[in-house]
């Protein structure tokens, strides 16, 4: 049976590695030690003392980590993936990071003749729970194919996007539109509020419409009823937005709104709410309120 090995337990994480222990042979490790132990006590799967346990027992390896030097650490770094992988191994990796990172891993792994491919995610905690994720892959198209069958364990979509970097790319393109699609979402929702409409009715009404969105059928809600104690949190994505100003940079991209959105997230992180989900935009316009 094909072992699957899985560097990563997050909230993300713990849920993808749970859906491919239904169908594949699951090694797991973290390093935060009680996070693997949480997750074998719920699913099948063996857990790993190390890095280089997990990668000298795996044929796949997914990771699911937060920055670009997490991810450097645990492939390139000392007793890393690359010291003690099996040749012809694919490393798919589910975190959000920079091209740079993405072209870099590719090039040192398949000097071990094996293949990298960026795989970042979309769909949020929700998504990972309910096994319904978005991917979008960069790299090698036959690896691509070859790990499809444990992709459909915890996606609802993958894509073939192209070379290494093109998974990166396409995340970064996704983070852009919900940077806009929250903050409009967070001006509706404060508007309809000051307005005195009931906004559950306007929710039942617009979302029918042109202005339906994942965001406003699974935010608006809990938006209007000040919760934010889950889901993506406002950390992330303010690193996942610097990597779209220094990209946007490098290819003279304009993005004036998405950097506006940025400042704003920044300060809610000043609020001290960086760990609430993304959607608390809202919160911020109320704090400015009062």
């Amino acid at each position: 049976m094909l072992k699957v090995g899985f560097i990563g337990l997050g909230t993300m994480g713990f849920p993808i590695a749970g859906h491919i222990s239904k169908s594949y042979q699951t090694l797991v490790f973290n390093r935060t030690t009680n996070k693997s132990q949480k997750w074998t006590s719920e699913f099948e799967g063996e857990t790993c003392e190390s890095v280089k346990d997990l990668a000298l027992k795996s044929k796949v390896i997914f990771l699911c980590l937060s920055e670009d030097r997490d991810i450097e650490e645990v492939v390139l770094g000392s007793d890393g993936i690359l010291e003690h992988i099996n040749e012809g191994t694919i490393v798919v990796d589910h975190s959000t990071t920079s091209v740079d990172t993405a072209t870099l891993i590719s090039k040192e792994i398949l000097k071990k003749d094996s293949i990298f491919l960026d795989a970042p995610v979309s769909g949020g905690e929700a998504g990972a729970q309910n096994g319904s994720l978005s991917v979008m892959i960069g790299g090698d198209n036959s690896a691509y194919k070859q790990i499809s069958p444990i992709l459909d364990c915890y996606s609802a979509f993958h894509k073939y996007m192209g070379p290494s970097g093109n998974g990166q790319l396409t995340k970064m393109i996704n983070q852009i539109c919900i940077a806009g699609l929250i903050q409009a979402l967070a001006e509706a929702a404060s508007f309809a509020k000051k307005s005195g409409i009931s906004s559950k009715e306007v929710l039942d009404v617009i979302s029918r419409g042109a202005a339906q969105s994942w965001q406003m059928e699974n935010r608006w809600e809990s938006m209007i009823d000040d919760e934010y104690d889950f889901g993506f949190a406002v950390d992330l994505m303010v690193k996942d937005l610097e990597i779209v100003s220094k990209f946007s940079k490098k290819i003279g991209a304009n993005i004036s709104t998405t950097e506006v959105i940025k400042s704003y997230y920044k300060e809610l992180q000043n609020m001290g709410a960086g760990r609430l989900d993304t959607s608390s935009l809202l919160k911020r316009l109320d704090e400015k309120d009062n």
